[in-house]
């Protein structure tokens, strides 16, 4: 969708003339009181659920948890998937034209923050004439935006679905993200941000920073249990630096290789410093509990305990914040042994716990 109108920024900078691409599932109600915004996490989409038509390999990035019957009951409620401003999967970013320059954007796309993507998706609720959701929800960054959505618009908000998130990042987060942001900004393929003009893609670094996301979403059971100390199939060491010998080894290069082949580095770089900027008790003297006072809707928060990027002690923080203000608040914490991926995977008790909330508010929907 289209919007001429600039959008400011928390940089103090604008953007004009640019576009949100989004998905719909299911059925708005007439008094369109059952809408459910779904907010993504780093590399993925407005293409949350389904197939699309004639292509294999097409599911949605949360299709377990969304679609007829499931969790998200698309026969009751009526979901939006987003993809936000900066991404590289349909909305305006980095590889589309700046309409100042007449130029590709690359490097000069400016900054976003959360705050910026939440007033983004408020203006496209506005133009399919929502005024208010039933829920927003969101896993790791998706979750930091449901936080933010609350905060931001609270009373256009009656539910929010924070899973594997928390209310800032910690210093080794940073650290991870700015590792990742150097493997880019170093290849030689780089330039600057200004590679497309090159006819290059900065593969390598993209591949590095995949490799360490990697790294971090995984739970260390999980990666002994998957690949332990394994050697490829058909090879015994070679003694050699360079070559691929450990199962793990060969594994992250796999998901490195294909990242690098569908994913932007300038994308990379704005939403992983839209990561490391998201704090919002920082203009409440790092208060959670004041930044959180404004808050109007009741919360569903989910954590796994082999999660330690985004570990069960952050969403705790946020749920005694909300205590403090006396706000209605579920917590699950999932005993689950998949790291910080769990928000994505098939655990019945984690999708039985999403189930029994959706169907909490449809019923209150019902009833209202």
């Amino acid at each position: 969708m289209p919007f001429s109108q600039p959008l400011p920024l928390q940089s103090g900078a604008a953007i004009r003339d640019y576009a949100l691409s989004y998905e719909t599932y299911g059925r708005l109600n007439a008094d369109k009181s059952n809408a459910v915004l779904i907010c993504h996490a780093l590399n993925a989409s407005h293409h949350v659920a389904g197939v699309y038509e004639g292509q294999p390999r097409s599911e949605g990035w949360w299709d377990n948890m969304i679609g007829p019957g499931k969790p998200v009951d698309t026969d009751r409620f009526f979901v939006i998937g987003v993809n936000n401003l900066g991404s590289c999967f349909g909305s305006t970013g980095p590889m589309h034209v700046n309409p100042d320059t007449g130029r590709v954007y690359g490097a000069d796309f400016p900054v976003v923050t959360v705050e910026d993507w939440v007033d983004a998706q408020a203006r496209l609720l506005d133009a399919l004439g929502i005024r208010q959701l039933a829920a927003v929800m969101g896993g790791s960054l998706g979750g930091m935006q449901a936080l933010c959505w609350s905060l931001r618009y609270p009373e256009r908000v009656r539910h929010a679905v924070v899973v594997a998130s928390a209310p800032n990042l910690n210093a080794e987060n940073i650290a991870f993200n700015e590792v990742a942001r150097r493997a880019i900004v170093t290849d030689p393929d780089f330039h600057g941000g200004h590679f497309y003009a090159q006819g290059v893609v900065p593969k390598r670094g993209l591949r590095i920073a995949r490799m360490i996301g990697h790294i971090t979403y995984l739970s260390d059971d999980v990666m002994n249990e998957k690949f332990g100390r394994q050697l490829r199939e058909g090879i015994d060491l070679k003694y050699s630096t360079q070559d691929v010998e450990f199962q793990i080894e060969s594994y992250l290069r796999y998901q490195g290789d294909k990242f690098s082949e569908y994913f932007d580095a300038n994308t990379y770089l704005l939403i992983t410093r839209a990561l490391d900027y998201f704090d919002p008790a920082r203009a409440h003297g790092g208060s959670l509990q004041q930044a959180l006072a404004q808050t109007q809707a009741k919360f569903l928060l989910v954590s796994f305990t082999t999660d330690w990027r985004f570990a069960p002690a952050r969403s705790r923080e946020i749920v005694q914040a909300l205590l403090d203000n006396k706000r209605a608040v579920s917590y699950a914490e999932i005993d689950a042994p998949h790291g910080h991926d769990a928000f994505l995977l098939d655990d019945a008790r984690y999708l039985n716990v999403v189930r029994a909330y959706f169907a909490r508010i449809a019923s209150e929907g019902a009833t209202a």
